[in-house]
């Protein structure tokens, strides 16, 4: 694909205390995560877009994964998954730019960082990203909550959304992932939300 973008909102968990260490925070730059161990789950409503012509409007996009600080470069270990609505086309050119493999903003930002990718599976998703009221449900297999806004003066962003968009950090209620390549559940942990803008 040659020119594609995509606009929407974001909202992510893992399993940091909050603030999340990974993230920028005021002059601060993010580092190593709380536990040495990262594991996240990413969701993007894709609100507007498209790929060489495809309409990539209103589709829901999820990614879970994992990476361990002290493993040279860190690499990502993901499952990404696409709504069980989408077409194969869609499916296809939201694969290939979430996955890094069309390059653009989605490679610079955090795909990148993958270095294993475990699946790409349709599912039912469901995403609520209505503010202090965050949440994730994909299938059975993932559910994240938020439990309330974190306060904070200094700006917060994230570099998988993109430092030029900073956002609000929340205290999630649960993440609880259970797939084949990943099991965990926390409560109490970080989470963060803003808008995000990617494109070829």
């Amino acid at each position: 694909m040659r020119d594609w973008h995509l606009a929407g909102s974001y909202y992510e968990a893992c399993n940091c205390e909050a603030i999340c260490p990974c993230r920028r925070h005021g002059d601060r730059p993010g580092g190593r995560s709380t536990y040495g161990v990262c594991d996240f789950v990413l969701s993007w409503c894709v609100e507007s877009g498209q790929a060489d012509g495809i309409d990539l409007a209103d589709r829901r996009v999820v990614m879970v994964g994992s990476y361990d600080d002290d493993e040279p470069g860190s690499p990502w270990s993901v499952a990404l998954y696409i709504d069980d609505e989408t077409s194969p086309d869609q499916k296809q050119a939201l694969t290939d730019i979430f996955l890094g493999r069309t390059g653009g903003t989605t490679f610079t930002n955090f795909a990148r960082a993958i270095g294993n990718v475990t699946a790409v599976r349709s599912a039912t998703i469901s995403l609520d990203h209505t503010l202090d009221e965050q949440s994730i449900d994909v299938g059975p297999h993932v559910s994240v909550r938020t439990r309330l806004p974190l306060a904070h003066t200094d700006p917060v962003s994230c570099a998988i959304p993109g430092h030029d968009y900073p956002g609000q950090e929340v205290i999630t209620d649960i993440m609880r992932v259970d797939v084949d390549e990943f099991s965990w559940e926390v409560s109490g942990r970080c989470g963060f939300a803003t808008d995000f803008a990617y494109s070829s």
